[in-house]
């Protein structure tokens, strides 16, 4: 797989062909999301971050295809702050979803299995792919949530699974983004051809409906 990174005024000229993906990052407070993020997009790991809800933009060459990756960096409100729950906007904007939990931090898988709930009751599992990442690989001594846990809810919830260390490895961080892009095409694909078989079962139907009025 080749990967070559582009600005994102460079693509929007003239590419028809380019794909655009709008991602959204979910997970409890201090799971690593921003430090994914940003290791994904720079290739750097920077260990502390504010609380800050960002969108942010890349663009690679992926297999000869251009995809505009859009990340939206979301926040999860703390205990006293405001609602936890993920918003309409963001269940609407995103074509896929990364949800982060902390292999080190039980808590942090509830979150997960929590807004894996408001997901499907808001989304068909079939319209949004999602992938579930453990995050913090590199603290596997301090581990709380087993490998086999995790694979067990992303199978149940019909998502990915990776597990991760943001902090050691661009790389696995990089399978991640890129799988879920492949998730993304499929989607669409399957969407795009239910619908023309829509609109071929419509056809067939208005023509029998005007030989039967005839």
């Amino acid at each position: 797989m080749v990967v070559q990174e582009k600005s994102r005024m460079e693509a929007m000229e003239g590419n028809p062909q380019r794909v655009e993906v709008n991602i959204l990052l979910l997970g409890a407070h201090n799971v690593g999301k921003s430090a994914l993020t940003v290791r994904f997009l720079t290739r750097r790991f920077i260990g502390e971050y504010g609380d800050i809800e960002s969108v942010y933009s890349r663009v690679d060459r992926i297999d000869g295809q251009e995809i505009c990756f859009n990340i939206w960096d979301s926040q999860y409100a703390q205990a006293g702050e405001k609602s936890s729950s993920i918003s309409d906007k963001q269940l609407q904007w995103a074509d896929g979803m990364i949800l982060v939990y902390n292999m080190c931090d039980r808590s942090s898988f509830d979150v997960v299995q929590q807004q894996l709930q408001q997901i499907r009751r808001s989304r068909k599992p079939s319209s949004v792919p999602i992938i579930i990442v453990a995050n913090k690989r590199d603290l596997q001594r301090h581990r709380s949530v087993s490998g086999e846990e995790g694979r067990l809810l992303a199978l149940s919830q019909h998502c990915g699974f990776f597990e991760v260390s943001a902090a050691e490895t661009y790389h696995g961080v990089l399978l991640v983004f890129h799988r879920l892009v492949d998730l993304v095409k499929e989607t669409r694909a399957i969407r795009k051809s239910m619908a023309g078989v829509r609109g071929i079962v419509r056809s067939v139907s208005a023509v029998f409906a005007k030989k039967r009025a005839e």
